[in-house]
C-alpha cells in the first residue's frame, strides 16, 4: 500500500473516532466483557491489559488469531471497532524496524554444537538444566550479570515466547505475528518472518533431514506447525495439525529423529464460556509430522472417544463431551523406552475424561497410548465457572488443576529412572517411566489453585528438582488487584525421595503497585544457581542452598536496540534462557492483573 493510500485510510478512519468507541463499547458489552472484565482468575487478559496492546495486534487476533472463533460472526467493522474500543488507539503505520544488522549472516557466528539453548527444555528430557560448558556462566559470576541490550515487540502486552540459541544466533516468536532471527550477542535483527498467527512457544533448531538446510522448527496459536530456513526465514513447509477452530500450539514442538511431536491445546475453555455456544468438542492430541516435509505421521487423542451430544444447558443449546484434555507443554521423549511423555489439562464438559490432569505415555512410532496417570479425577471446567454467566460451566466443576509444564526424565544416581512433574494443584509428582507411571513419591510445596501451585515449568539436573509456586491471590474486593502479601516460594526437592531440601521464602512486594510474590514463571538451572522469575517483575538467581545471588528489576522502561518502545513488567511464561556466558529473560505478561510488558532482555556477566 502506498504512503498516499495508508494516508488516505487513516483520514477515513478518523473522521468518525466517536462512533466507532460507542460502536466499540456497545459490542464489548455484548460479546466480551463476560470474559474480559469477569473475575481475575479467568484466563484471559483484564482490560487494562487489552488497553496495553496495540489497535493491529487486537484485531490481528480478532480476525486470524486466537480469538478469531469466538469473533467469527462479526464484520470487519465490528471487529475494528473492538479494537478501537479497547485500545483506545488507531492502525499503526508500519515502518522499517531499526537496529538491523549491519551485515547480514551468510553463514552462522558460532559452531553449530557450541554454547546453545535448544528448545523448551534445553533437551527432549525437559530439564531445564544447562550444563557448565554450554551456559558459560558460574555461580561465581552470576553477581557481575550486567544488562547488554533490550529488544522490544511492538504493540505488545506481553512477552510471552522464550528464545533458542543456536550458533550465535538467537530465534524467538512475538505477539506481532512474527518469528525475529537476531544476532545473540548484540540484539540486531537478522531477518523477521510475518506468520498467520503469534507464536508463544519455543523454537526447535536442527538440519532439515534430506537436504542441505538448517531449519527451526515451531507451532503458532492458529495450530500451524512451521519448517523454516534459519539463516535465511525463508519458509520450507507450514501443516495445519488440528481443524478445530479453536485449536492452538502453546507448547513447543520436540524435534527426535528426524519426527517433529508436536502438542496441540485450544481457547476453547474461554470459547465454551459463552452461553449461546456448544460447548465443548476439542479434543487435545499429540501429532507425529515428518521432519523434512510436515507430512503427518500419526494423531493420539488425549481423549479416544469422540464428543457427542449430553445434553442442553438452562438457555437450551446442544452440550457435547467428553472433551478438553490439551496440551499446553512440550512433549518429553524417553528413546531407551521408545515413548513421548505428555502432561495434560483439564476436562471442558462432563462427562470428565480419565485422561484429564495426567501424565500419558504414547509409543514414538505409532502413537499408541501405552500408559496413563491421572493425578487429578473429575476435573471439568471452563472460564465460564469464574464468570458471572456459569450457564456453560460444568455441574459439579473440578478446581481447574491441569498440568502446564512438561515432564522432566531424569536419571538418579543409582541409574534408575524418573519423570517428575509440578501440578497447579500444589502437589509435586514422581513417576516410574519404567512401570507404567508407577507414583513413587508426593510431595505439597503450594495451597494450589487455577492459577496456583506451580505452572509453567520446573528444572532438574538429576539429583534435585527445582519448583516455583504461584499460589496468586487477589483482594476481596471485587476488583482484579493482586493481593501482595499472597503466594511465591522456591523449592528444591530430593528427586529420590521427594523431600525437601531447600526452600527460599515469598519476597514479599511492599508498596509496589499490581505486584504479588508468586513465582509463576518456568525455573532454570546450571550447575550451583536456580534462576527465577516473578510477578512482581524481579529476576532472581539463587545458590542451590537457598543464598541469593543476584537479582534485577525487569518492571521499567528500556532503550531497545530496534527502537521500539520497551518497558518491562511481570514475568510469567517462559523461563530465563542461559548460553555462551549470557542470560536472557522475558518481561511483560500484562495477564491475571500483572504488569505489561513487551521486552527480551539480554545478560552478560561484567567485572566490578
Amino acid at each position: 500500500m502506498s504512503v498516499r493510500a495508508v494516508l488516505a485510510a487513516l483520514l477515513i478512519w478518523c473522521s468518525a473516532p466517536a462512533l466507532a468507541q460507542q460502536e466499540g463499547a456497545a459490542l464489548y458489552a455484548a460479546h466480551c466483557a463476560q470474559c474480559h472484565d469477569g473475575d481475575a482468575q479467568s484466563r484471559v487478559p483484564g482490560r487494562a491489559a487489552l488497553q496495553a496492546m496495540s489497535f493491529d495486534h487486537v484485531l490481528g487476533t480478532l480476525t486470524s488469531g486466537s480469538m478469531a472463533a469466538m469473533a467469527k460472526d462479526r464484520s470487519d467493522a465490528e471487529r475494528r471497532a473492538i479494537a478501537s474500543f479497547v485500545t483506545g488507539k488507531m492502525p499503526m503505520v508500519s515502518a522499517d524496524a531499526e537496529g538491523r544488522c549491519a551485515q547480514q549472516a551468510g553463514g552462522f557466528a558460532q559452531a553449530l554444537d557450541g554454547p546453545r539453548w535448544n528448545g523448551w527444555g534445553v533437551d527432549t528430557n525437559n530439564s531445564r538444566f544447562q550444563p557448565a560448558d554450554m551456559a558459560g556462566l558460574t555461580a561465581t559470576q552470576v553477581p557481575h550479570l550486567r544488562l547488554k541490550w533490550a529488544y522490544a515487540f511492538p504493540g505488545a502486552s506481553v512477552s510471552f515466547a522464550p528464545p533458542t540459541i543456536v550458533g550465535g544466533m538467537l530465534f524467538i516468536g512475538g505477539t506481532d505475528r512474527k518469528v525475529h532471527a537476531l544476532d545473540a550477542r548484540s540484539g540486531c535483527t537478522l531477518w523477521t518472518l510475518a506468520l498467520d498467527a503469534a507464536v508463544r512457544a519455543a523454537i526447535s533448531f536442527a538440519p532439515l533431514p534430506g537436504s542441505d538446510q538448517v531449519a527451526i522448527f515451531f507451532g503458532d496459536l492458529r495450530a500451524n506447525a512451521y519448517a523454516v530456513n534459519a539463516l535465511t526465514g525463508a519458509l520450507i513447509w507450514k501443516t495445519k495439525v488440528e481443524e478445530h477452530a479453536a485449536a492452538r500450539i502453546t507448547g513447543a514442538p520436540t524435534l527426535h529423529s528426524g519426527v517433529l511431536y508436536v502438542p496441540v491445546s485450544s481457547i476453547e475453555e474461554a470459547a465454551g464460556s459463552q452461553a449461546s455456544y456448544e460447548c465443548c468438542t476439542f479434543r487435545g492430541s499429540v501429532v507425529a509430522l515428518e521432519a523434512a516435509n510436515g507430512k503427518m505421521i500419526w494423531q493420539a487423542y488425549t481423549i479416544p472417544e469422540l464428543p457427542h451430544p449430553t445434553g442442553k444447558n438452562a438457555k437450551g443449546t446442544q452440550l457435547f463431551g467428553p472433551s478438553g484434555v490439551a496440551i499446553w507443554s512440550a512433549p518429553t521423549i524417553d528413546a531407551q523406552r521408545g515413548a513421548v511423555y505428555v502432561a495434560t489439562s483439564n476436562s471442558y464438559s462432563n462427562p470428565p475424561a480419565a485422561t484429564a490432569d495426567s501424565i500419558l505415555a504414547f509409543e514414538l512410532a505409532t502413537g499408541k497410548l501405552l500408559w496413563k496417570q491421572q493425578a487429578t479425577p473429575k476435573d471439568a471446567f471452563v472460564v465460564a465457572c469464574f464468570s458471572m454467566d456459569k450457564t456453560n460451566c460444568p455441574d459439579e466443576p473440578g478446581p481447574d488443576h491441569d498440568f502446564g509444564q512438561s515432564p522432566i526424565l531424569a536419571t538418579l544416581r543409582d541409574g534408575s529412572r524418573i519423570l517428575a512433574i509440578a501440578q497447579k494443584s500444589g502437589v509435586v509428582h514422581a513417576l516410574d517411566p519404567d512401570d507404567d507411571g508407577k507414583i513413587l513419591w508426593q510431595t505439597r510445596i503450594g495451597k494450589g489453585g487455577a492459577l496456583g501451585g506451580s505452572e509453567w515449568g520446573s528444572a532438574a539436573d538429576g539429583e534435585r528438582i527445582y519448583v516455583a509456586n504461584s499460589d496468586i491471590r487477589f483482594k476481596r474486593d471485587g476488583t482484579r488487584q493482586l493481593d501482595s502479601t499472597q503466594g511465591g516460594g522456591l523449592f528444591g526437592l530430593d528427586l529420590a525421595s521427594g523431600k525437601v531440601v531447600m526452600e527460599v521464602a515469598p519476597v514479599a512486594c511492599g508498596e509496589r503497585p499490581q505486584c504479588s510474590p508468586a513465582l509463576s514463571a518456568a525455573v532454570s538451572l546450571i550447575p550451583g544457581v536456580v534462576f527465577s522469575g516473578g510477578v512482581s517483575g524481579f529476576l532472581r538467581a539463587y545458590a542451590t542452598d537457598g543464598k541469593l545471588l543476584w537479582e534485577y528489576d525487569t518492571a521499567r522502561d528500556f532503550k531497545a536496540v530496534n527502537g521500539v518502545p520497551a518497558h518491562g513488567g511481570a514475568i510469567d511464561g517462559p523461563g530465563p534462557v542461559i548460553a555462551g556466558g549470557m542470560v536472557y529473560t522475558n518481561s511483560g505478561y500484562g495477564q491475571w492483573s500483572g504488569v505489561a510488558g513487551n521486552v527480551l532482555l539480554a545478560f552478560e556477566a561484567g567485572t566490578d
